[in-house]
């Protein structure tokens, strides 16, 4: 583990822009990436209050639903105010922030035209980021890490229900800190658990699972394949991305498995999840190199993610070439043998 200033200097850099142009980017307007984790819901909610005590009016908005259980348990029991994003609300406001994405990704409605005020990620960018201040830390493992820094160094005080929401944010982005590889982000995380309730933190990693959860699940199990290492899932249909992302979590648990690749389709796209359990392998270039726009995908450590337009009027063949075209790229991305074959996993014997 090595020792680094980076998060430090990333939270003075914001909190010197924050103070000096307070006035001019008031209101503002702070934008998660679509379908939002509790990294990116923390960040939100870390950077409307800091904006709120230096005088900045703000407001948190998100694309896409709050679907996945411990999310929506985070949001309804820590009062997090963040609301679905409004046709109006990017003409509206003049400044946007935005967290946990970044203006070119495809995971936000953020016009890619357009200048935001502020970004704040730890995501590889794939090319320059357009804003007023931008902020990319890849390796502090989780951006609420660096606002919570930003509150920390101004003593600024954090309520409860906000250290809960950091510290799951952290976790949830770092697998429980095993990510981790730099001192300072540790550092700031036990400084952030002191504060939280761990009641309540265990609530909501732990919240009642529904119907659609378990027949999720039975799907995954149902279709899955795998070759060597790496399980396959094509799940269809979905309800929500978050689903996609649900399954190739739960895959990765498989005691053989080291990557996890999970499809689904909705409103004329193909979500994209891709996972790994190696420690230095980058999921995001892995996806990035297996679609056709590298625009299309992102992610950090052993996550990853993506998303591509196919259209509403796409055939059931079309979907499932696509999907084959994309496990084939993947196998050979991961340098599996040209005639190895994937297979059912869970049939029943």
């Amino acid at each position: 583990m090595t020792a680094a200033p980076h998060i430090d200097v990333h939270a003075r850099q914001l909190l010197a822009f924050l103070s000096a142009h307070r006035r001019r980017i008031s209101p503002l307007l702070i934008l998660t990436h679509d379908f939002p984790d509790p990294d990116a819901l923390a960040s939100a909610w870390g950077l409307h209050h800091l904006a709120k005590a230096v005088g900045i009016d703000a407001h948190i908005a998100y694309g896409g639903v709050i679907g996945r259980a411990e999310n929506r348990a985070m949001v309804e029991l820590l009062r997090i105010p963040v609301h679905r994003l409004k046709p109006s609300d990017l003409r509206r406001y003049a400044h946007v922030a935005l967290v946990d994405t970044q203006p070119r990704f495809e995971n936000n409605p953020f016009p890619a035209d357009r200048r935001a005020t502020i970004v704040l990620d730890q995501h590889h960018p794939v090319e320059d980021v357009s804003a007023d201040l931008a902020i990319i830390d890849t390796g502090c493992g989780a951006t609420c890490v660096i606002v919570a820094q930003a509150l920390l160094i101004e003593g600024i005080e954090i309520p409860v229900t906000m250290a809960t929401a950091i510290a799951y944010g952290i976790l949830s982005d770092t697998l429980d800190l095993y990510r981790v590889t730099r001192t300072d982000v540790i550092q700031t995380y036990l400084r952030v658990l002191h504060r939280c309730d761990m009641r309540t933190l265990a609530e909501i990693q732990n919240p009642p699972r529904s119907r659609h959860f378990f027949t999720t699940l039975g799907r995954s199990i149902r279709t899955a394949v795998v070759c060597r290492r790496v399980m396959v899932a094509h799940l269809g249909a979905v309800s929500s991305p978050e689903d996609v992302a649900l399954v190739a979590d739960f895959l990765l648990t498989y005691e053989h498995a080291s990557w996890s690749f999970c499809t689904g389709r909705s409103r004329g796209n193909l979500h994209l999840s891709l996972r790994t359990g190696l420690p230095d392998a980058q999921a995001s270039d892995v996806l990035r190199d297996v679609v056709d726009d590298p625009d299309e995908a992102g992610g950090h450590g052993g996550v990853a993610g993506g998303r591509i337009g196919v259209g509403r009027r796409t055939t059931a063949d079309q979907w499932t070439a696509l999907e084959q075209t994309l496990q084939t790229r993947l196998a050979k991305r991961l340098r599996l043998p040209a005639k190895a074959v994937f297979r059912r996993v869970f049939l029943d014997t």
